[in-house]
């Protein structure tokens, strides 16, 4: 039984936030009872709101991030979340090398998407400036998460 998720990008203000505050909006109509959370796998940010254009684009589509804070993923997060979700390979790389070998746990968030994506990643809107391209895999890739968690948990 799946019951926390972690996502996790570089800095922890653009994707990553992003996929926590979509996810908790997907579970209130999910019948899902998980715990979410976001982290980044930089300590730049440690402390700082989501990134303001981020933001905007988000709340344009209604999610708000605005309460969200940046922190970095720490070991315990391995052991304290059922499953982590990292937002490119680089990530999921960086990831793999942290995360203890007993904890199988640590997974793309676009594997779980439904539909053909134009990447297999979601690109950083902080470097790209495409944050309705950011949002839009995001998204779609939750939507397939959320499904994968249904039947993961039996619902």
């Amino acid at each position: 039984m799946i019951k926390s998720v972690l996502f996790v990008c570089l800095g922890n203000i653009c994707r990553s936030p992003t996929a926590e505050a979509i996810f908790r909006e997907k579970l209130k109509s999910s019948k899902l009872d998980i715990f979410c959370d976001s982290a980044g796998t930089a300590s730049w940010h440690v402390g700082s709101s989501p990134y303001e254009p981020m933001q905007v684009a988000a709340k344009d589509r209604g999610f708000d991030m605005s309460k969200l804070r940046a922190r970095q993923i720490t070991i315990a997060d391995f052991k304290d979340f059922d499953l982590i979700v990292a937002m490119d390979k680089k990530n999921l790389s960086n990831l793999q090398k942290l995360c203890p070998d007993k904890f199988d746990k640590v997974y793309l968030l676009t594997d779980y998407s439904l539909e053909n994506l134009e990447y297999n990643y979601v690109p950083d809107p902080y470097y790209t400036r495409n944050f309705s391209q950011a949002l839009d895999i995001i998204e779609t890739s939750l939507s397939g998460l959320v499904e994968n968690l249904k039947k993961h948990n039996n619902i």
